[in-house]
């Protein structure tokens, strides 16, 4: 089978260049123009995950089905996950798809291509720590946030009726996934509490671990400084300056010592895949796929966007694996890719713009810094407005790939659900 335009990997950037294209192409020249591939049949804004993961955003309300996205867009879409790539032949194979019991649902195939988008997002980088990948759960994709909402839920109950009414989280990493994390953590084990009976409390003790000096090492200071402030009135413990020599199943090895934990979730580091450097294309030492400075690798027609790509940005540093970096990268190359289905001349070099970051901690709670483009300087925000920013990311994303009408629809529905059966899932 042959498609025009082939994109690899549905996340934030991979979506939103379905999504756009498929409404240019698929409206006159039919949804097999464009065709996107994902290992997933449903989509979630992976900057969710830490939500999914404490239980206070339902995954299966949060989640868009790739189908039906791909026929309101006019693309299509095929369930599959890329094995192999023949360059000179242009084409790709993705490999079988299996169910629970190991039976196959979905052959192996070959398509060829055109124009292809490699958009295949990052995994966790362990850092060769022993341990790490054995015992500590990861938050790369909605399976994984799912297998620890299961597991929280079951330290809570466990928590409840102990004896010692304690349970302790270590997260490694102090980063925005970390450190959003805990907030989360905290509102969910404020719900359960208030479920519960007094004989049934117990003390939620969450601690992150971060080799840097400070947390959200790559914001201004300031930021840091008022998330530590915020964590610590929260009562998370933050160990700084603090490397993770060793993780077992009940504890981290540390340079400060030994610390206990029924759960244990490692989100100090990405990585892509290594599978990357097995199709030919030139990759870093982070796997990533090199290109230049309009996406595109050393083959003609073939681009890299998102987490797996390493573009260059401001002389030697690269463009961060950010959700802005994705969206930015996919508007960019629906230009590029629909200027060269017009044989026009190509588009100028891509140029990232920071907007600033943001980070959630807790309900109605946010710290962030934004890049001033009209006054030349940057402005912090903080609070409940530093919190709806933060959501207007989200509705950002939605609108890109559901249009205004749908997004409007979608949050209703969701705050209506909410008010209704209340913020945590519990089952």
């Amino acid at each position: 089978m042959h498609h025009d335009i082939v994109i690899i990997g549905g996340g934030a950037g991979g979506l939103e260049l379905a999504a756009h294209l498929g409404r240019h192409l698929g409206r006159t020249q039919g949804p097999q123009k464009v065709l996107l591939v994902d290992r997933s049949v449903f989509h979630i804004w992976k900057p969710t995950l830490h939500e999914v993961a404490a239980g206070t955003l339902d995954a299966h309300q949060e989640g868009l089905s790739y189908t039906i996205l791909a026929r309101r867009n006019h693309f299509s879409f095929a369930l599959g996950d890329l094995q192999g790539l023949d360059l000179a032949a242009r084409c790709l194979t993705l490999g079988e798809i299996r169910d629970e019991d190991g039976q196959q649902m979905v052959p192996a195939r070959t398509l060829s291509f055109r124009w292809l988008v490699l958009a295949l997002g990052s995994g966790s980088n362990f850092f060769g720590t022993p341990g790490a990948a054995e015992h500590a759960f990861v938050l790369e994709q909605a399976s994984d946030a799912e297998r620890f909402r299961r597991h929280l839920l079951a330290a809570f109950t466990r928590a409840a009726f102990s004896s010692q009414k304690t349970l302790g989280v270590a997260i490694v990493g102090g980063g925005a996934t970390g450190v959003e994390l805990s907030a989360e953590l905290l509102e969910a084990h404020q719900e359960v509490q208030e479920g519960f009976g007094a004989e049934q409390r117990f003390r939620l003790d969450i601690s992150i671990v971060e080799a840097a000096p400070r947390i959200l090492g790559g914001l201004p200071e300031r930021i840091s400084t008022q998330a530590t402030t915020a964590l610590a009135r929260k009562q998370v413990r933050v160990m700084t300056n603090t490397k993770v020599l060793e993780v077992r199943a009940d504890r981290l090895i540390t340079s400060a010592g030994e610390l206990p934990a029924e759960l244990i979730v490692w989100a100090a580091g990405i990585q892509a895949a290594e599978a990357n450097t097995r199709l030919g294309l030139q990759t870093n030492r982070a796997h990533q796929f090199v290109v230049g400075p309009r996406l595109e690798t050393a083959v003609p027609g073939i681009f890299a966007m998102g987490d797996c790509a390493a573009c260059v940005w401001h002389g030697e540093r690269q463009v961060p694996a950010r959700a802005q970096a994705a969206h930015q990268q996919a508007h960019y190359l629906y230009r590029c890719l629909k200027a060269a289905l017009q044989e026009r001349r190509h588009e100028p070099p891509f140029v990232y713009q920071d907007f600033g970051s943001l980070v959630s901690l807790g309900e109605n709670k946010g710290v962030g810094n934004l890049m001033g483009g009209l006054t030349g300087r940057n402005f912090f925000v903080e609070g409940l407005i530093a919190k709806w920013m933060y959501m207007s990311l989200h509705l950002m994303h939605h609108r890109a790939i559901l249009g205004l009408g749908g997004t409007a629809v979608l949050a209703m529905a969701r705050l209506l659900q909410r008010r209704v059966s209340g913020r945590l899932k519990l089952h």
